[in-house]
């Protein structure tokens, strides 16, 4: 297998374990009387991540083919059913499964968006060029993931997914006069959210986004601590442990916005080496994709780098107030035990990839 994709996803595996232990153990302690309680949980789905990584990694990823219709399937099963379930933070988002905990069924979504749309570029890859097969089956995919998506709601995954798939289509081949249409009608979206919500709702919320500070004991508390947290690490960092806006300051610090502590205790210097990480995952991961034996091959690993690279990219823009706060997950560092397992599976989807372009050499 690709050894330098293996070193690069179990350095971002660890150092996220590291950066996750250093910034929940304030709020575990304060909530579950544990220190460890979050880490804990993390590492055991690490650790059977990487297990099932090196496993998948043995199994071609050709199998893949035949299941796309099938993991669609199961992908909108689980939307549903998390919207018919009780809500957290007042949105239908997660599946509770017990002792387990809960599941995100969009985080098995957008795996399941990836094959399909790899299979259908494979099938029709000379026929992109044309409305009816390098645009249609795709939106009408997209439009169903997003309409019941937006009624959990979860706007955030639902641009991540739009737009990985929209990486893919551009990858695959259909024509840039499509983008441009699309462009429309995200416009169109727009304005309707306007008319609907009101210039005065949108108008707050771009207003919190401008100036976070307008409302920093309501709706722009998280962002400010956020910025607080990035400005105090300066360059150097105040040193691994030492956060401050850990103990109860910046809510969740596990979750969405564990890369403000990451600033806050590593500095600059250790910013820019997560964004350095990431930015080499995705460099490599489009040199297997480059090299795949076939076109399938080619947009899986095209698609299942583009999640990695976008969702880090956006949880980042979301931490540094760039975009407006929406709630997003940095891979391998924010807390989730099942997203974090899937994710692994996914890296060694690509890691067979890079196996059969060994085997297509020999």
């Amino acid at each position: 297998m690709d050894t330098t994709f293996l070193i690069l996803v179990l350095v971002l595996l660890a150092f996220g374990l590291v950066m996750l232990f250093s910034a929940s153990y304030a709020y575990a302690y304060y909530r579950f009387n544990d220190s460890f309680n979050f880490i804990k949980k993390q590492a055991v789905f690490a650790l059977a991540g990487v297990a099932c990584m090196i496993v998948i990694s043995h199994i071609d990823y050709h199998i893949l083919k035949k299941c796309a219709f099938w993991f669609f399937g199961l992908g909108i099963v689980l939307l549903v059913v998390a919207l018919l379930s009780p809500a957290i933070n007042n949105a239908h988002r997660w599946i509770h499964l017990g002792p387990l905990g809960t599941f995100q069924s969009s985080e098995f979504m957008k795996f399941a968006v990836v094959v399909l749309f790899a299979y259908l570029i494979s099938i029709n890859y000379k026929r992109m060029g044309t409305f009816v097969y390098g645009v249609l089956p795709f939106l009408i995919c997209l439009g169903i993931v997003s309409g019941i998506m937006l009624m959990q709601p979860h706007l955030s995954g639902t641009v991540l997914i739009g737009a990985i798939g929209l990486v893919m289509m551009f990858v695959g081949g259909t024509k840039y006069r499509y983008f441009f249409i699309a462009l429309l009608v995200v416009v169109a979206g727009v304005v309707l959210i306007v008319s609907v919500k009101g210039i005065d709702y949108v108008g707050e919320r771009l207003k919190g986004w401008i100036d976070p500070f307008s409302d920093r004991q309501d709706s722009t508390f998280q962002t400010v601590q956020s910025l607080i947290a990035v400005g105090s690490g300066g360059v150097m960092g105040l040193g691994l442990g030492n956060s401050r806006q850990k103990y109860l300051f910046l809510p969740e610090p596990q979750n969405d916005f564990i890369f403000s502590i990451v600033c806050e205790e590593l500095g600059f210097i250790g910013a820019v080496t997560v964004i350095l990480l990431f930015v080499l995952l995705v460099f490599r991961g489009f040199v297997i994709a480059t090299k795949s034996p076939d076109k399938f091959g080619m947009m899986l690993a095209v698609g299942l780098t583009a999640q990695v690279g976008l969702q880090a990219m956006l949880n980042i823009a979301v931490v540094t107030n760039t975009i407006p706060n929406t709630g997003i997950s940095l891979p391998f560092f924010s807390y989730g035990g099942t997203s974090l397992f899937l994710l692994l599976c996914q890296m060694g989807v690509i890691l067979n990839i890079s196996r059969q372009c060994s085997l297509e050499k020999t």
